[in-house]
Parts: C-alpha cells; sequence; structure tokens
C-alpha cells in the first residue's frame, strides 16, 4: 500500500489540536482603554501583568517611563495623566514583552525578573539562561 506525502501531510495537520497547532504561545489580552478629559484609562491592566507574569509595579513604571507622565492605580485598572492613543499604548505593552518579558536565547516568554543586590536578571524556565535586564 503506497501513500501520496501530501495526503499523509493532510491528514496528520487534521488530527492535530488547533491549540497545538498555534504558533503563538503568548497573547497579551486586547487592551480595554478608554480616554475621559485628560486622562487615560487601561481596564485591564492587572490582567494584562498577570498574563505576563510580572508585577504590574514593573509594568506600570515602564510605561510611565515610556509616556514622561504620572500615573495611579484603581484595583485592576490605571489612569494615566494626559490623552495617549491605544496603538501607542499597543506598541509600548509590545516594547515590553520584547524587552522584559521574551528570553533572548530561545524566544520563550517564561521568564521570570529576580533582582540580585543592585542588578536584575531574567531567568528562563525553558532554556536555563540568565540575562541582565536594565533597571527602570
Amino acid at each position: 500500500m503506497k501513500y501520496e506525502y501530501e495526503e499523509l501531510l493532510k491528514r496528520a495537520r487534521s488530527q492535530i489540536p488547533d491549540i497545538v497547532a498555534k504558533h503563538e504561545r503568548l497573547e497579551v489580552p486586547r487592551l480595554q482603554h478608554s480616554t475621559i478629559g485628560m486622562r487615560t484609562l487601561i481596564h485591564n491592566f492587572r490582567e494584562i501583568a498577570d498574563t505576563l507574569n510580572r508585577n504590574p509595579q514593573h509594568l506600570l513604571k515602564f510605561l510611565t517611563g515610556e509616556l514622561a507622565t504620572a500615573a495611579t492605580t484603581q484595583g485592576s485598572r490605571v489612569i494615566f495623566q494626559g490623552k495617549f492613543r491605544q496603538d501607542t499604548l499597543e506598541r509600548l505593552i509590545q516594547r515590553y514583552v520584547e524587552r522584559f518579558v521574551v528570553c533572548p536565547v530561545c524566544k520563550r516568554p517564561d521568564t521570570n525578573i529576580v533582582k540580585e543586590k543592585r542588578l536584575s536578571f531574567m531567568i528562563c524556565e525553558a532554556c536555563g539562561a540568565k540575562s541582565s535586564v536594565r533597571q527602570l
């Protein structure tokens, strides 16, 4: 019995669950924001920080530094002083993910930030790499 390669490949791909077939492992929740006067609110800020496995204060410190503004937290949301567009906030969160979440060696998001004395290191749980990260 002879099988064609393409037929076998199609059959194998049809049996793979959708979750495994996805290429993206880290999916940041869609940003829920609103602008009220001269203030910008991110309603699901805590959810985003939890998905990234990072301290919300670390993420907030990065965003306030990049936006050059002040911010306060209220429960699971954060309020920034000033008007900021959604695409600007999403781009900054993506930059945070690239710098502080994804392992520079194996490109996986399975990392933790550990502070040793005055330095901070990103330790990858997948490959064991230890990379220094800049202070905020």
